[in-house]
């Protein structure tokens, strides 16, 4: 158990280690309101990393999940802005998102083109199209729609609430269903996948798809969180789902992880821009460190897979 899961229960460690230095030097970060406040703004991040974790374990990667976000954040705040009811508003921007996830999808399952070199391109190009179109205007909320009526601290509850509720959803079908073993198999060996008779480029489309879909859905998770819509939301955004991912466990080449190990390294990574401010180092390390990060654990899961000779 603890050989198998050695990583996870490292980043425990160092996110324990952090957590215990924080509660000597920096006592107030523990404040339940503030404390609160960050969970609800981080709590989008971790939809999103769940599904970055699924693409990766089936040996893809997707980096045009920024700027998707930020499509879907426009359709539901345009929707909403027009006076549509709450739940088509919420719809709308889960359909682009999936909408966005299938192109995806077609052009890597359909076309077997490089996962990387198609979610650069359709980042690029959502991004463009978005900033030409919105000419970075900002999108006034109705009223009703942020924290979806509820009061304030309601609201960052049931915001927590939807994170949590999709992570373990999430886990529970990666280790129990089918398809999420699917994954696992179309991941490891996609060849040994196929004679097994799964189809690889069908789950690789469905992957695609969920992933744009919770990209929707962690889009309306930040929308709620504010009056406007900033069409520049979600730049960075992949760089931040991928480190929670890799650092959590999740294997860069494909059929090893879990969302358990994904939920540590996002909480690392949530402590780490706190934490910094709170020791007095600039913000604008955090990125760098970040990128760091992932370096690191590429790094040693590459050496992991030398060590076991893959």
């Amino acid at each position: 158990m603890l050989k198998r899961h050695f990583r996870e229960f490292s980043v425990l460690g160092v996110l324990l280690s952090v957590l215990a230095l924080l509660g000597v030097f920096a006592p107030d970060f523990f404040a339940p309101q503030p404390l609160l406040s960050r969970l609800t703004a981080a709590a989008p991040k971790l939809v999103v990393a769940c599904g970055i974790a699924m693409v990766i374990i089936s040996r893809q990667i997707d980096i045009s999940v920024g700027s998707l976000f930020a499509v879907c954040s426009v359709v539901c705040g345009l929707v909403a802005a027009a006076k549509m009811p709450l739940p088509l508003a919420i719809a709308s921007a889960i359909a682009a998102g999936a909408i966005g996830g299938a192109l995806n999808g077609a052009l890597v399952a359909g076309l077997r083109l490089p996962s990387i070199v198609v979610t650069l391109a359709t980042m690029v190009t959502l991004r463009e199209g978005l900033r030409l179109a919105q000419q970075g205007v900002f999108i006034d909320l109705p009223d009703g729609l942020q924290w979806i009526g509820l009061p304030m601290i309601g609201g960052q509850y049931l915001v927590c609430g939807i994170a949590l509720t999709v992570l373990a959803a999430m886990a529970a079908v990666m280790r129990h269903l089918a398809i999420g073993r699917a994954v696992y198999a179309v991941g490891s060996d996609a060849e040994a996948a196929r004679l097994a008779g799964i189809r690889p480029r069908l789950i690789t489309f469905v992957v695609f798809v969920l992933m744009g879909a919770l990209t929707g859905l962690a889009a309306v998770m930040n929308v709620v969180q504010s009056p406007q819509v900033d069409p520049n939301t979600g730049r960075m955004l992949e760089l931040e789902a991928i480190a929670a991912a890799v650092v959590g466990g999740v294997a860069v080449s494909g059929g090893r992880g879990n969302l358990g190990g994904v939920l540590v390294g996002f909480l690392l990574l949530a402590c780490i821009t706190p934490a910094l401010t709170y020791i007095g180092v600039k913000p604008y390390w955090d990125k760098a460190i970040q990128g760091a990060v992932i370096l690191l654990a590429v790094v040693a899961d590459g050496l992991r897979n030398r060590k076991n000779g893959r």
